[in-house]
């Protein structure tokens, strides 16, 4: 029977991780703890309008990741996004989707909030929040550095002093997502517009995109990492007022209903210099946008490259 290893976190880099590695034989378990699949790759539905609400589109600039997304467009999981140059990719129907694609047919335990981890003689314990401890030979985390990091220091297990030093000092800009529903078709241009100054830089409407239906715009507008980290703890009305006066000609229309979605740990404000880190003598990974870079391409590359290490030590 193979050993089992276990990945934490289903974002992108966990998921190309965990297939990669069941691809060479490995029995893996993935441990998430929402609900969603993907990570930042998100998608959220306000009443009946719907939403990107993380990462609004990804490019493909390596020839390996470039390959892979050629596949995915073959099986119609991703497409350009309509009206924009054909370098911006979005899955379809919405970005959760490849999330959802990448997970089929691994063993995915979602709602399954890993709280710490522990070396034991030869294997890892995991800890779970209200359900039982898991175990596996290896363990690979995948999450934002910080919870990484995090999940360590709780269960008393101690990094390469060098290392532990890189890896905390990695640090994330936040990100705020309002999601805008208008009460009629917006003034935003079809491929989305981002914006140099101001509290805003990002604004997509996602009935042009192909992802919400009906005539009433459903629009998503990142603001940037300087005011959402000054402003991160506001609600949505008190940012609403901050932001829409400033805005309302982008939009084209009133705004009905406002919603939000907090991203702490949104990008890495200067990724590590390796893609991933690997210790053989631990039987742990490190992997991730924090290691990779803070495009999607970064992130899923960082997977692939752990996958290729973990293989490699274990002689296949």
């Amino acid at each position: 029977m193979n050993e089992t290893i276990a990945v934490v976190g289903a974002g992108i880099s966990g998921l190309l991780l965990a297939r990669e590695l069941k691809a060479r034989g490995a029995d893996v378990v993935v441990y998430e703890k929402s609900r969603g699949l993907g990570g930042r790759l998100a998608t959220k539905r306000v009443e009946a309008a719907v939403f990107d609400s993380g990462a609004q589109y990804f490019t493909a600039k390596s020839e390996r990741f470039a390959a892979l997304v050629a596949a995915w467009a073959a099986r119609g999981v991703v497409a350009p996004w309509p009206g924009a140059s054909a370098h911006r990719w979005i899955a379809q129907p919405s970005m959760n989707a490849l999330g959802k694609f990448l997970a089929e047919g691994l063993d995915v335990r979602r709602e399954s909030k890993v709280v710490q981890v522990r070396r034991e003689e030869d294997w890892w314990e995991l800890t779970l929040e209200d359900q039982a401890a898991g175990r596996a030979g290896r363990l690979a985390l995948t999450a934002p550095m910080p919870q990484s990091l995090a999940l360590l220091q709780a269960g008393g297990v101690a990094l390469p002093q060098t290392l532990a030093a890189e890896l905390a000092a990695l640090t994330y800009h936040p990100c705020l997502a309002l999601l805008l529903t208008l009460a009629g078709p917006s003034a935003v241009p079809a491929e989305g517009v981002a914006l140099a100054d101001g509290p805003v830089r990002w604004v997509a409407d996602n009935s042009k995109k192909g992802i919400s239906p009906g005539r009433a715009a459903a629009v998503t507008v990142h603001l940037s990492a300087a005011f959402a980290a000054e402003h991160y703890a506001k609600s949505e009305t008190e940012l609403a007022a901050l932001v829409l006066p400033g805005i309302a000609s982008t939009l084209g229309a009133p705004v009905v209903k406002v919603a939000l979605q907090r991203w702490k740990f949104s990008e890495p404000v200067a990724p590590h210099a390796q893609p991933c880190v690997w210790l053989p003598e631990m039987g742990l990974g490190l992997a991730g946008d924090a290691l990779g870079g803070p495009r999607v391409e970064a992130a899923a590359l960082s997977g692939l490259a752990l996958a290729e290490r973990m293989a490699a030590s274990a002689g296949g």
